[in-house]
């Protein structure tokens, strides 16, 4: 199932559109090379940036410089590794940090600890202070999905949704999950209704690349399973995110798993066969700037 959201862009009924996006720009330094070079050589449509990492500044005075790219916020309430941390932008006198002042490591402390407001607040400065930085921020997602509420049911899409509406901004948010349970497909459309009461563009789908590293997997191993995800794509519009790092020194200290995966996915965007594989199956690119256009015309 999907919406007339490839209609409403101005597509042909039965265009499957992609969407390719990198998480975590503003993370590391690794992050940042990785992520402007693939922006730079078109070979990823959007990223999002996480603006409490310490090396968010840099990439900040990159998008601010490059506003005609696509460069959304990735909306931060966790921090996952044990030696790189951050904290909230609003301060450690929250609900949102654990016991050494943190944001915690992984959404079920959001889900079970944080408060309405303390959320709220946060996710608010997050987005000022792109905006501040002269970002022309096209779109939100979030981080590990903290405010989805997939552990305990226990949301914050509510306000998620209603900063993005007083924004005139798209949102990461699939109105269908392919295998979903009854209750998750059920949830989907209630809350796919909200986004559409509120105004807010979201896609149809959501599909990721596995996140982590198989001991002993080759770079063509991975390729090849990006490709078969690629050739499995539906009609509508579906975003693909990645998380491409270059897999140095820097990425080692700072992650707990991954860095060859990391550096492998970098590598397989930039891959001449992932480029072909997009145009033989007729795929068609586009990017959160259509949704966010859509999402502010008169007529949306």
């Amino acid at each position: 199932m999907t919406s007339d959201l490839v209609d409403r862009l101005g597509f042909a009924p039965g265009t499957r559109a992609v969407i390719i996006n990198a998480d975590d720009f503003g993370m590391c330094h690794a992050a940042n090379t990785a992520i402007s070079g693939l922006l730079r050589a078109g070979d990823i449509d959007s990223t999002t940036l996480m603006v409490p990492c310490a090396w968010a500044p840099e990439a900040l005075s990159f998008a601010a410089s490059r506003t005609d790219l696509d460069i959304g916020v990735h909306l931060v309430l966790t921090s996952e590794w044990t030696d790189y941390r951050w904290r909230p932008l609003t301060g450690i006198a929250s609900t949102l940090v654990d016991d050494a002042g943190y944001f915690p490591a992984g959404a079920l402390a959001v889900e079970q600890r944080a408060s309405v407001d303390d959320v709220v607040a946060e996710i608010a400065a997050q987005l000022q202070a792109a905006l501040d930085a002269g970002v022309d921020v096209t779109h939100l997602d979030n981080h590990m999905g903290s405010v989805y509420g997939l552990l305990t049911g226990r949301d914050f899409l509510a306000p998620v949704l209603a900063l993005a509406a007083r924004h005139g901004l798209p949102f990461r948010l699939p109105r269908v999950m392919e295998g979903a349970d009854a209750a998750l497909a059920r949830r989907l459309e209630q809350v796919g209704a909200a986004a559409d009461a509120l105004g807010v563009e979201i896609v149809d789908r959501l599909w990721t690349h596995p996140f982590e590293e198989v001991p002993g997997e080759s770079y063509e191993q991975v390729r090849d399973g990006f490709l078969a995800l690629l050739r499995a794509v539906p009609a509508g519009v579906t975003e693909i995110y990645l998380h491409p790092m270059v897999d140095d020194d820097e990425l080692r200290a700072v992650v707990d798993f991954a860095a060859v995966k990391r550096g492998h996915e970098l590598r397989l965007l930039a891959d001449p066969l992932v480029r072909k594989a997009i145009a033989d199956e007729g795929l068609v690119r586009i990017g959160w700037r259509a949704l966010r256009d859509l999402q502010r015309s008169p007529v949306a």
